[in-house]
């Protein structure tokens, strides 16, 4: 927000100076990021008429000009090519100081010249000037140019928080200045206009929860082409914003000074009545920056019987805009809700001041009283008759009452503020409340949209009590051990385990691409954001790999050959109850297993390298199942069991996105629900056994199809006695076994802890493992 401190103090106008007022803004929450000067140090200027010219004798470029400076005519040689007689300009002094020219006395090829005739670029005001500074005929011959121009003023820039929308205008920031200084506030004066038009414009809302307030009227017979007043010009300069006619001048200057966006309709382009609406689908508007856009239908627009006539709370439509050629208008004030603006100009790569305003939240109770101003300022400058306020309100946003704990405050705080100077602040900030049993309820103006708990209000408390006034108080604190079951770990444990296996942590967005949700998650319903901050971040992810190939492709893209990367972060669903939230780990491997080195031949990483990984996530115990998923490979993709549980996925990435991302060699993919990684089963003691194990060796057929993790489930469940151990270390089909079958080669274990086994025994452990296998998996034993 920018604008001039000289047009601050016309509301407030506090005894302290610029620098004071910009440290008590900054002090107070609205930090001055920004204060210049309008115009550079220079004295000794003032207006000058020329009343007579003369061709110079010697210099065919040059003119001898007698000016008028009030007190005194001098004689000034100029070279202006708009020098002429009946011209006011920057006259400079003998002894004047400008940027880089000192002015004195001189002979100008043998005329004598007493100060000089200043352009804009030598006052400083602009960088290129073709002649004087032209001022009004009626400016006064003699005044300091500084006084007449105003140039004692600074411009002020604050970076706002998105909560202070109503610090968006003057009225708004002079409201604080009040509350903080305790100077008094003054409110523009003008008078209601007086009603000299019978015409009136027809309107209707649709979109009743989207505007709740519609104002507007008919202004007859306005001059269209009016010049706005230098002061309304500076004003709107200084605040960064170009002059463009007087009817738009004074909707911009209103929409600064009162935070209120207006729009003027020519009312002959007009076609019937005017409808607040929801765009149609596919409806499309051209607006005032001369662009043709497709609307959606939830855009709000402003309609009339030819179609949507003004994007709401954006930008007004070209065909219905104010020309030189406008004799009578419709003028609009009014409010819309920020959800129904949020994001709709940002959509459209559009950023205006009234959808910056409105998104925010615009003050709904000085929506008509903008209107008047308006109307009183075109009446004055471009002349008219106005008609009736044509008003539509329907139910407004009520201010909920918020309650404030005098006990909570100070705790908060870290002080004691009396009761009664914590009333008084609130008075300043022109909120209603009452108190009982140190118990503040307050209820906020209309143009606070941020006051919503005891904590917005504790703020506003310490915020005007001041900051500087709250001291440093060294904390004091009992220290006492928490609880820290050994089975349950935190979310550290994960990182420090990936990281020493070399991975790099990365961090990317939870807002997504929804083609990566759709394409590569397989998710047709993903989470979709009402206000995304750009169109390729427009929903929330369900999954962690889009944000890894993105990082691996930026890396590959900066000469990288090697990738092992992985992120701990939130996913999104949606659900029958409403949305959750679950905390995942997920990785990515690309490359080479190994650095390149001289001791270690090259290899690839495979499925099984990052199935270790895996393995050290979850201790262990996870179990591996062939399932398809719509990012993996067909043949290399594993669905991850823990407790029986689903918990994740691993394998390699399908061909189609290899080739989608450009990538040379086989990526690897995983990604595991968190919270099932952090409870781990605890070390139970186990005798050392004093004898030697046993081993003896077993080759079955079985089905080709049947997975080798389901006999090691059967036999670990069957709990034979004195079996240690089955491991596999041979998978044989081909010649000598049947179709359709596959032989598997046993070692087993067998130990027990108190005495070596003699050979009844271990045969007969063997006899009891080969019959389970019999009975569960009709294996038979290979000859």
């Amino acid at each position: 927000m920018q604008f001039s401190e000289n047009w601050l103090r016309t509301f407030v106008n506090p005894a302290i100076t610029s620098a004071e007022l910009s440290h008590a803004l900054t002090m107070a929450g609205l930090e001055v990021e920004e204060m210049t000067p309008v115009a550079p140090a220079f004295s000794n200027i003032v207006i000058g008429e020329i009343i007579e010219v003369v061709k110079h004798p010697d210099a065919d470029r040059l003119q001898v000009c007698k000016v008028n400076i009030g007190k005194e005519i001098l004689q000034i040689v100029c070279g202006a090519s708009n020098a002429r007689v009946g011209l006011k300009a920057p006259c400079a002094l003998v002894g004047a100081e400008l940027p880089g020219i000192s002015i004195k006395a001189a002979k100008v090829r043998g005329v004598e010249s007493f100060g000089m005739m200043c352009s804009a670029k030598e006052l400083g005001l602009a960088a290129e000037a073709s002649g004087l500074l032209e001022l009004p005929n009626d400016a006064p011959a003699g005044q300091d140019i500084r006084d007449y121009l105003d140039l004692n003023d600074h411009a002020l820039t604050l970076k706002l928080t998105p909560n202070r929308a109503d610090c968006l205008s003057i009225l708004g920031i002079a409201r604080d200045v009040a509350a903080i200084t305790g100077a008094p506030i003054n409110l523009p004066a003008f008078d209601v206009v007086k009603i000299e038009s019978t015409k009136t414009q027809a309107v209707s809302v649709h979109a009743k929860e989207a505007c709740p307030a519609y104002y507007g009227r008919v202004i007859e017979s306005v001059n269209a082409q009016a010049k706005a007043p230098d002061w309304m010009v500076r004003s709107l300069e200084r605040s960064g914003i170009r002059s463009i006619s007087a009817i738009v001048d004074i909707s911009n200057y209103v929409l600064l000074e009162f935070g209120q966006p207006m729009h003027a309709f020519d009312l002959a382009q007009l076609n019937g009545e005017v409808n607040v609406r929801f765009a149609s689908k596919n409806e499309q508007i051209k607006l005032l920056n001369d662009t043709q856009v497709k609307l959606a239908s939830d855009d709000l627009v402003i309609a009339d019987n030819s179609g949507a006539i003004a994007f709401a709370g954006v930008m007004g439509g070209e065909p219905t805009s104010v020309t030189d050629a406008t004799s009578a208008i419709f003028l609009e004030s009014a409010f819309f809700t920020p959800d129904a603006i949020a994001g709709k100009a940002r959509r459209l790569g559009l950023s205006t001041d009234s959808s910056y305003r409105f998104e925010r939240g615009v003050d709904f109770g000085n929506t008509k009283l903008a209107l008047e101003r308006a109307t009183a300022l075109i009446l004055n400058i471009c002349g008219g008759q106005a008609g009736e306020i044509t008003e539509i309100v329907n139910q407004l946003p009520e201010r909920a009452s918020v309650k404030l704990r005098y006990s909570r405050l100070c705790s908060v705080l870290g002080i004691s503020i009396p009761k009664q100077t914590v009333g008084t602040l609130l008075t300043q900030l022109d909120f209603e409340f009452t108190e009982n049993d140190d118990i503040f309820v307050v209820k906020s103006p209309t143009y606070r949209f941020d006051i919503a708990r005891e904590e917005d209000l504790i703020e506003e408390i310490a915020r005007l009590h001041g900051y500087d006034k709250i001291s440093a108080i060294k904390p004091t604190a009992s220290l006492n051990m928490l609880d820290a079951p050994e089975a349950l770990l935190n979310n550290a444990w994960l990182h420090n385990t990936l990281q020493a296996q070399g991975y790099q942590e990365i961090i990317t967005y939870s807002f997504v691409d929804e083609s990566w949700e759709r394409d590569l998650l397989g998710n047709a319903n993903p989470i979709k954001l009402k206000n995304p901050i750009a169109s390729q971040m427009s929903v929330m992810r369900s999954g962690l790999w889009g944000g890894l190939l993105d990082t691996l492709t930026y890396n590959l893209n900066r000469k990288q050959e090697r990738a092992m990367l992985f992120e701990v972060g939130s996913s999104y669903h949606q659900t029958q109850q409403g949305f959750s939230e679950q905390a995942r780990v997920a990785g990515l491997f690309y490359g080479a297993f190994q650095p390149e080195q001289w001791g270690v031949a090259a290899k690839e990483v495979d499925f099984y390298d990052v199935k270790a990984t895996v393995d050290s996530l979850t201790h262990g115990e996870a179990e591996y199942r062939a399932e398809a998923h719509n990012a993996l490979h067909p043949g290399q993709s594993a669905r991850v069991y823990l407790n029986g549980n689903a918990i994740g996925w691993l394998g390699k990435l399908h061909p189609k996105w290899q080739q989608h991302y450009s990538l040379a060699k086989n990526t690897f993919l995983f990604e595991l629900e968190a919270s099932p990684l952090l409870q781990k089963s605890i070390a139970h003691y186990a005798e050392v056994p004093k004898t030697l194990a046993t081993r003896r060796d077993l080759a079955v057929i079985v089905d080709a199809d049947l997975p080798v993790q389901t006999i090691f489930d059967a036999i670990e469940k069957a709990n034979i006695p004195l079996v240690t151990q089955v491991q596999l270390f041979d998978i044989y089909q081909g010649k000598g076994i049947p179709e359709n079958k596959k032989s598997l080669a046993l070692s087993v274990l067998m130990q027990d802890t108190h005495k070596t086994l003699v050979d009844i025994e271990a045969e007969a452990a063997m006899a009891k493992l080969l019959q389970l296998l019999e009975n569960q998996f009709a294996a038979s034993l290979r000859s």
